[in-house]
């Protein structure tokens, strides 16, 4: 098998959004039912402030219908809605005004707290904006007067939004129809903290006051047997973005906060840093090391901890020598160091489990404020 060279990030190619890939099929589609030719591209002007051109798969006109499809390229981002089928059909209404709807494929909201109301299909005001407009503007060309329908359907949408966080928001029945810029960065963070935000938005307008935000799925399955009384909403997958996660908690009014994670991401969060990717940020062993003096390790110990190469390593020779003070001890500096980053004004918890699920330590962050006695 031919192995796929890794890219130069600066060489990778960017993607568009699925609310530029409906902009450019709406176009494509209204220009067809107008003129009665089928429409082989469409180039929109995107909000980043340049032009764009897409390919239609498919146009066909059907009386008083017409429908474009194009394929979602998400460039080099490893984007779930990449390769999907984007289709726009529109239709003439005997009333003056432009109606947009979402069909198969395209989910519809089911909870507060999203930049969407309840009950209408997911289509963010951005790309609402972009589509609304792009009909304005194609009416207007053609001196039309008459009021237009649009429809936008993802055929494979519903099982698309499976690898999403579509389902924890309360969207149903698909995708959602994203993009603020109309293009996709690629590996961008920018989508995984939006999604955060509106997590955290929507588990408000839920009224929960208390969230729990976990580094991963495993996490949030030990996070959910922790906190069997809190709903679904409550618990957010907050990933490497642990600074942002907590910044958004208290923007929103969030009153406490559950950190639930593993040893090797909560080490890095208990020295300072609050985005926790293998890349952005290193486990320091000196560090754990005078966590462990602190909590009764041998000088033995200590020195084969600062020689360690990872912190589930770490972790291992403190569970085997039963120094489970080490491990509330560094909840207790997650805690102090996720205070610092936001000053205060939500009460935390910190709590740290094995692979298996076996919990391993715990604190109560507004107990903490020695942080700095763990430094030496």
């Amino acid at each position: 098998m031919e192995k796929r060279q890794k890219k130069d990030p600066s060489q990778m190619r960017y993607g568009y959004t699925t609310g530029a890939c409906s902009t450019a099929a709406t176009k494509a589609a209204l220009t067809a039912l107008i003129t009665g030719e089928a429409q082989e591209e469409a180039v929109i002007h995107l909000p980043v402030g340049r032009a764009a051109a897409f390919t239609m798969e498919k146009c066909e006109i059907d009386g008083n219908s017409a429908s474009a499809e194009t394929i979602k390229d998400a460039g080099d981002d490893p984007d779930a809605t990449h390769r999907a089928r984007i289709i726009s059909t529109v239709s003439w209404l005997d009333s003056a005004c432009i109606l947009l709807d979402g069909g198969v494929g395209v989910g519809r909201v089911t909870k507060p707290g999203l930049p969407v109301p309840v009950g209408e299909a997911a289509i963010n005001p951005v790309p609402r904006k972009m589509i609304l407009t792009v009909v304005e503007e194609i009416l207007q060309e053609y001196e039309i007067h008459r009021g237009v329908k649009v429809v936008i359907s993802v055929p494979d949408g519903e099982e698309i939004a499976k690898k999403t966080l579509n389902g924890r928001l309360g969207i149903v029945g698909g995708i959602s129809i994203l993009g603020t810029r109309g293009i996709v960065v690629p590996f961008s963070s920018s989508a995984y903290m939006a999604s955060i935000a509106e997590a955290v938005s929507v588990a408000k307008a839920c009224g929960c006051n208390h969230l729990v935000l976990t580094t991963g799925g495993r996490s949030e399955k030990y996070a959910m047997q922790q906190c069997p009384g809190l709903p679904e909403e409550a618990f957010i997958e907050m990933g490497d973005f642990v600074g942002f996660s907590l910044k958004q908690c208290k923007k929103q009014g969030i009153e406490k906060v559950s950190l639930v994670g593993m040893m090797g991401k909560f080490s890095k969060l208990a020295q300072g840093a609050m985005m926790v990717h293998s890349k952005g940020s290193s486990v320091d062993f000196d560090f754990l090391a005078e966590i462990a003096r602190s909590a009764g390790a041998s000088e033995e110990l200590v020195t084969k901890i600062t020689e360690a190469n990872t912190a589930s390593q770490v972790g291992d020779m403190m569970a085997e020598a039963n120094l489970n003070g080490f491990f509330n001890k560094l909840c207790e500096a997650c805690c102090q160091q996720s205070f610092k980053h936001i000053n205060d004004g939500i009460e935390i918890d910190t709590t740290i489990y094995t692979l298996k699920g076996q919990l391993l330590g715990r604190a109560v962050g507004n107990a903490i404020d020695e942080i700095n006695r763990y430094r030496g």
